[in-house]
């Protein structure tokens, strides 16, 4: 029973519940963000490249045997992702850079006590 226990405590901490949220998540913005290039980022941004290419698919996309549509359609959406992460985090950062500010200083009650202990030392 201690196998069991050890193991139930340890999936109970607050890290690895926090990092199954984190990759439910992740998960979920990835597929929001795989709609958004396939949906609507393909269809809108790169329909003059595709018609160019005589293609209308981004799968179709071949040379040979290489399918670099499909490539193509990954590298999109990891630039995204990294560029939504990066703001995420620069604006996380920046909040807390403005918690973590400078400390006010003593109030006026606070300088006149001080003052008051200073000249009662004399």
């Amino acid at each position: 029973m201690g196998f069991m226990k050890d193991f139930r405590d340890f999936t109970m901490k607050g890290n690895i519940v926090d990092l199954a949220v984190a990759v439910i998540i992740g998960a979920a913005f990835g597929a929001i963000i795989s709609s958004l290039v396939d949906d609507v980022i393909t269809p809108l941004l790169l329909t003059p490249a595709l018609k160019a290419a005589h293609a209308e698919d981004l799968d179709k996309l071949m040379w040979g045997s290489v399918k670099y549509g499909r490539f193509l359609s990954a590298v999109i959406k990891f630039a995204i992702i990294a560029l939504v992460l990066f703001i995420l985090i620069k604006g996380l950062n920046k909040a807390l850079k403005k918690k973590a500010a400078a400390p006010a200083g003593p109030s006026s009650t606070d300088k006149l006590l001080m003052e008051i202990r200073d000249e009662l030392k004399k």
